[in-house]
């Protein structure tokens, strides 16, 4: 069986692109349409006010257009920091340590006055 990495450009066509923000956007329309009481009776209208449920259609229609547009920007950008020879690269070591850094292991079967590995530190000298 062999490993094959897809690319970027595989794991994130523009179509799922869209299709995870719009599923953000209704997410966040229907939880503004459920908090602003659409389900409910409205109440009685003074003359010359919105009705509540057109005022609950319209707000939800912008929350749902800045959950749209937020998500689909910070999405892009997340996968403009991910760099295409990271993800077929194999890494052997451990991810947090810088590059140049070396194992303290090395560093004392390196210098040979180094104590043994789990041994316990040396006390210092008592003044008499």
């Amino acid at each position: 069986m062999t490993d094959q990495r897809p690319s970027r450009r595989e794991l994130m066509k523009p179509a799922q692109l869209l299709g995870l923000a719009f599923a953000a956007a209704v997410f966040g329309g229907v939880i503004t349409l459920m908090s602003m009481g659409i389900l409910q009776e409205p109440r009685p209208v003074p003359a010359g006010e919105m009705h509540p449920h057109l005022k609950a259609w319209v707000v939800s229609g912008v929350v749902a257009g800045i959950v749209f547009i937020v998500t689909l920007v910070t999405i892009a950008l997340l996968l403009l920091a991910v760099d295409p020879a990271q993800l077929t690269k194999q890494i052997d070591r451990p991810v947090l340590l810088p590059d140049d850094e070396a194992t303290p292991d090395r560093d004392a079967t390196a210098s040979g006055d180094a104590a043994a590995p789990g041994a316990p530190p040396a006390d210092p000298p008592s003044p008499r």
